[in-house]
Parts: C-alpha cells; sequence; structure tokens
C-alpha cells in the first residue's frame, strides 16, 4: 500500500478521478513577456491582459474557411517537466511486493519509496538551472555554459550564484514570498539526499518520501512566483 494510506489531506486527493499530478502545470501558459501566467487575470510581471480564447477564421487561397484554435505555449520549460512529475506520481502509487523485497534484500533498508525524493532532487535542480539560465539571457551562449559548469554545485546555485545573477538567494526569496515552511524542508532534503547518495540508504525513509509529496504543491507555485521575480528582474535591467 502506498505512504498515504495512511494520511489525509493531500493535494492532489482534490484533483478530479485519476487526475496527473501533471496538473500542477494546468493553467499555467507563457507571456509574451517570458512570464509564467494564468489566462483570468493580467500578467503578474507585464500587466499584459488576459489574451482572448475565440477562434479565428482564416480564408486559405482556394477560398476555404479555416477555423484555428487559439494555441498558448504552456508554462513548463521542457517535455520533462511533466515527465519527472509522472515518474513520482508512478512511484508514489506503485504498490511493492513481498516476492520483490525478496530479491532485492538491500532495499529492506530504505523506503521502499525512495525513488520519489531522488527523482524530486532531480526535478528541483533543473528547476533551479532554469532560473540561472534566463538570468545568464545576453551573455554569449559558450560564456554561459561555462559559467554553469564552473557553478554547478546546487548549493553554490541556491546561494553564491544565484546572488550575482539576482542580488538575493533562493532562501531569501522563498522568504519574501511567503514560502519560508519550504526552506527547513528543502534543506532536509538536500542533506538526506547526500546522505543517501554518500553510502546510507536509512537516510531516506518514508517520512521523508511523504514531506516531498505533501509540500510538492506548494514547492511548484513557489518557485513559479520566483520565476517572475526573476523575470521581473530582468526586465528591470533592460528598461
Amino acid at each position: 500500500m502506498p505512504i498515504s494510506s495512511k494520511e489525509k489531506n493531500l493535494w492532489f486527493e482534490s484533483l478530479p478521478g485519476n487526475a496527473s499530478w501533471t496538473a500542477l502545470w494546468s493553467g499555467y501558459v507563457l507571456c509574451d513577456c517570458k512570464a509564467i501566467r494564468t489566462l483570468d487575470v493580467c500578467c503578474f510581471v507585464c500587466q499584459q491582459p488576459p489574451p482572448s480564447l475565440e477562434s479565428e477564421e482564416i480564408i486559405l487561397k482556394s477560398g476555404k474557411k479555416v477555423i484555428i484554435s487559439v494555441a498558448l505555449p504552456g508554462g513548463e520549460g521542457q517535455y520533462e517537466d511533466y515527465i519527472f512529475i509522472q515518474m513520482m506520481q508512478r512511484e508514489w502509487t506503485r504498490s511493492t511486493s513481498d516476492n520483490e523485497l525478496e530479491a532485492f534484500p538491500m532495499l529492506r533498508e530504505m523506503s521502499t519509496k525512495a525513488s520519489v525524493v531522488l527523482l524530486y532532487w532531480t526535478y528541483f535542480e533543473t528547476r533551479i538551472e532554469r532560473l540561472l539560465k534566463i538570468g545568464l539571457d545576453g551573455v554569449p551562449e559558450s560564456l554561459s555554459k561555462d559559467t554553469l559548469n564552473r557553478y554547478s554545485s546546487i548549493g553554490v546555485r541556491l546561494d553564491k550564484f544565484y546572488k550575482v545573477v539576482f542580488d538575493s538567494t533562493y532562501y531569501n526569496d522563498l522568504k519574501i514570498l511567503g514560502y519560508e515552511h519550504l526552506i527547513p524542508h528543502i534543506t532536509n532534503v538536500q542533506k538526506k539526499r547526500n546522505e543517501f547518495i554518500h553510502g546510507n540508504p536509512r537516510a531516506i525513509d518514508d517520512k521523508l518520501v511523504y514531506s516531498v509529496v505533501k509540500n510538492l504543491q506548494d514547492d511548484h507555485e513557489a518557485w513559479i512566483k520566483i520565476y517572475n521575480k526573476c523575470i521581473s528582474i530582468i526586465r528591470s535591467r533592460i528598461i
């Protein structure tokens, strides 16, 4: 049984039917200013009003009329954003049989859902890199790649490198935007993940897995707000 069988009121329980956790990205689109926005309010960054969702009729050279539906770019950065979330959902809901534990006895030392934490942290690091890349927008590609390679440690990226690019730190931005409760959560996940890859499989237990899943929605919404804050900073430099 999944860990959630003992817990109630997790964010995904309010999703309709068997909706995918990728619903976290549902309703978000990319604005012309590159901010991530919803369709029902003005853009937080550039104040552009909600776009029209009405279909457009065009006439081909042949005289045939064709209805073109509105297409807007999603707020996600890449297809992998969906893959990571779906993989986390799959691992969370996947049942583990006694036969599996017998076949892989070393797995008894860790949570059977440990992969949820490892997937989350990989996804988290890709989103931090996305922030830093937009902060380096306009910098020659070779220089941007070299800088990211030089500052490849996630600890440095969250603090020193982030401060150079955005005059803040990721954790400070979480605090400013009202998500201070995520700071000890993220730092704990990082600590336990590091312990895991350095030889302590017990570091990732059921409690940590549950914490990752429980906070996933808040973590997602916080990142979007930080992303938009970063876009605002970049726009102010240009203006």
